[in-house]
């Protein structure tokens, strides 16, 4: 890995051009442009206040990676493909961390933003506070452009000296300037020349897979590429090798996007990364990414082939999340891919009904609490489709048994249910499993459940203890841990947690004209004694009871304890 610097001015007129060492472009694998007007002026901000623009990172290769050009006039609906460049094993130069400011760069120097193009306000400069804009930057029409603002390019890329360049501005006014704002003219015009036209700012790091194939081969930068990006915009390992599928299917993209679109639309977040990894497991590639894998054409054709099949695989099982689980939100979805094995099933069986398979409910809840597939389950997701292949049926008993020999652990503690508490992402998981049996259907309002608490914050906070140094009582007795745990929190009903519901009414008020189902359905202790704000704490030690009863079948027996 070496590096390189070039000024500004130059690097930009080295992007989409093949006389610079074959040019640079962009990789299919980047998302696209999101940097929005301000942010835009904000980094020509930061360059003319001297402020070091991050190294950026290039793989130089000759591989027929699919690629495209940068935007030189960016509009809102753009289409990528219009930007798209045939591929070809010629050198060529690919942008893989640094997209977003090179981008912003070519449309403030080289071209335009919804046909704007961008303007200095000469005059600036002031000194501000760290955190303000010093040098104003502006996309402006020809017609709104007026002094002070002056276009940026019409000074790079002009060859005269920054004496003359500034002298011909000040010619060009209709009114005399007093001599302060000659001077500061002058200043700008000098620092610009210097941040964009003298200095070398511009440093990138190339991996050079043409001189040194060994040291950057496609899987290694493909590694890079994801340490890269792992600040910045969500970049997965898909990203890349999805543009080796897109060599061979030129609606790839926008069959993607629409799948997408479709099984989020819901409330989830089934992401490239998933559908891509879905794809090898059902095609028998294995769930392991690998780029030999989308360079075979034939594994890319047998997947074009059967889109549509593994679409419908992967939308029926999210349907069966949905209506079956009552998961529906990404919030209550630790790890998405428990679900491969699930679709890799109805693929291949599509006539089986997933509602008929006995336990598939509890194997989605049971792994997701118990974080069985975290870290990389590949191998065990692997082994669970041959297993599935080899008896022609989806055995929850038989993949749980695989689980453990894998040497992972679907064991729930007291800990996994009792440390629960408002907000935690599976607190879903375990109201989930708490209510289903019940047939009672949890509120969703915004994608969340409406979790309330059972003794109202408010009522709570009241409760104050003596303060040693001033004696007065000002000291909360019941904390943000003590208030939020699942002990005091229950499932409501839109209408019941309404504004004519529960909100902060008492526990006392609120159960009393309470049925005894109601108390069971909620697993709320019956003496009514308990429902008195001081007897809080003998409340909580009682309901932990009745929650561990509830899940004692998924609780290991020795671990039944509440302290």
């Amino acid at each position: 890995m070496k590096n390189q610097k070039e000024s500004i001015r130059k690097m930009v007129t080295y992007l989409n051009n093949e006389e610079k060492d074959g040019g640079f472009w962009l990789p299919n694998i980047q998302r696209p442009f999101v940097w929005k007007e301000d942010q835009i002026e904000r980094l020509f901000d930061s360059i003319m206040r001297q402020y070091p623009i991050s190294t950026l990172l290039i793989w130089r290769t000759k591989d027929p990676i699919r690629r495209r050009k940068f935007i030189d006039n960016y509009k809102n609906g753009i289409k990528l493909s219009d930007y798209y460049v045939p591929e070809d094993t010629k050198t060529k130069l690919l942008v893989l961390d640094g997209q977003q400011r090179l981008q912003s760069l070519f449309i403030g120097l080289k071209g335009s933003y919804e046909k704007r193009e961008l303007y200095i306000d000469i005059l600036s400069g002031d000194l501000v506070a760290p955190e303000d804009i010093r040098y104003k930057f502006k996309f402006l029409s020809k017609e709104n452009a007026v002094f002070p603002w002056i276009k940026l390019k019409d000074i790079v890329f002009n060859n005269d000296l920054s004496l003359e360049i500034a002298d011909s501005i000040i010619e060009s006014l209709p009114d005399e300037l007093n001599s302060e704002d000659k001077k500061r003219i002058h200043r700008t015009v000098d620092l610009i020349r210097q941040q964009f036209v003298t200095e070398d700012l511009v440093v990138y790091q190339e991996l050079d897979s043409i001189d040194n194939p060994k040291a950057y081969r496609e899987d290694d930068v493909v590694e890079v590429f994801i340490r890269a990006n792992s600040g910045g915009t969500r970049l997965e390992k898909s990203d890349l090798l999805f543009s080796l599928l897109t060599s061979s299917w030129n609606e790839a993209d926008e069959r993607m996007e629409e799948l997408l679109a479709d099984l989020n639309v819901l409330g989830y977040d089934f992401t490239r990364d998933f559908i891509l990894k879905t794809c090898l497991t059902v095609l028998n590639k294995g769930a392991r990414y690998e780029v030999k894998k989308f360079r075979d054409e034939n594994t890319r054709q047998e997947l074009i082939d059967k889109w549509n099949d593994i679409s419908k695989a992967i939308q029926d099982v999210r349907d069966y999340l949905y209506n079956k689980t009552y998961i529906r939100t990404d919030k209550a979805m630790p790890s998405y891919l428990v679900l491969i094995p699930i679709i890799y099933y109805r693929f291949h069986f599509p006539k089986h009904k997933l509602d008929q398979i006995p336990k598939l409910d509890e194997y989605i809840l049971r792994i997701l609490l118990s974080g069985a597939y975290s870290g990389t389950p590949d191998n065990l997701i692997d082994r669970s489709v041959k297993q599935i292949i080899a008896q022609k049926e989806f055995n929850v008993d038989d993949i749980f048994s695989l689980i453990h020999e894998d040497g992972r652990s679907l064991d729930i503690s007291t800990n996994t249910i009792l440390k629960q508490y408002y907000g935690s992402k599976n607190i879903h998981l375990i109201f989930n499993i708490w209510y289903r049996n019940f047939n009672y259907m949890p509120a969703y309002q915004d994608n969340l459940p409406q979790v309330d608490h059972i003794f109202p914050q408010s009522l709570l906070k009241q409760i104050k203890l003596q303060n040693p140094n001033s004696g007065r009582y000002d000291l909360l007795k019941y904390y943000a841990e003590e208030r939020d745990q699942i002990a005091n929190l229950m499932l409501l009903t839109a209408d019941e947690n309404g504004p004519s519901g529960k909100r902060d009414i008492s526990p006392e008020v609120w159960f009393a004209e309470k049925d005894e189902m109601y108390l069971e359905t909620h697993l709320i202790p019956k003496n009514p004694e308990l429902w008195k704000l001081e007897n809080y704490e003998a409340f909580i030690e009682e309901r932990k009871k009745l929650i561990l009863e509830k899940f004692k079948h998924m609780i290991q027996e020795e671990q039944v304890s509440i302290t």
